[in-house]
């Protein structure tokens, strides 16, 4: 929980790395969380099963979208990849796969122009 609250608390830190444990454990509870919103929304009778999401659902997205792109963009950084890699999600199938290639890609050695590692890095 608290890699998921460190990348909430660098809400548009776009600038530095992330390593593979802060961004794999911000999805996992995002993930927790959205289908926590979900049954909310199911539970209130503000699910809509046409769309697929619902008000609280909804909601949440927005809240996270920033956090979610900026950790995304770190670690990229991360593994030595510019931001703008985020991009290659709007290639279907294929940007999705590459993408998740490059966040499960162990973090570059030493310092890189986006900052030290930061597995050096004691938390």
């Amino acid at each position: 929980m608290d890699w998921y609250l460190k990348a909430l608390n660098q809400y548009a830190d776009f600038n530095g790395r992330a390593r593979r444990k802060e961004y794999w454990m911000f999805f996992l509870f995002n993930m927790v969380f959205a289908a926590l919103a979900s049954l909310i929304d199911i539970a209130a009778g503000t699910a809509n099963f046409v769309s697929g999401s619902g008000l609280f659902q909804n909601i949440y997205s927005l809240v996270v979208l920033i956090p979610g792109l900026a950790i995304g963009v770190r670690r990229l950084h991360d593994v030595g990849k510019s931001g703008w890699m985020l991009l290659l999600a709007l290639i279907p199938l294929i940007g999705a796969i590459w993408l998740l290639v490059l966040f499960a890609t162990n973090s570059k050695e030493g310092t890189n122009k986006w900052g030290q590692n930061p597995k050096g890095v004691t938390e």
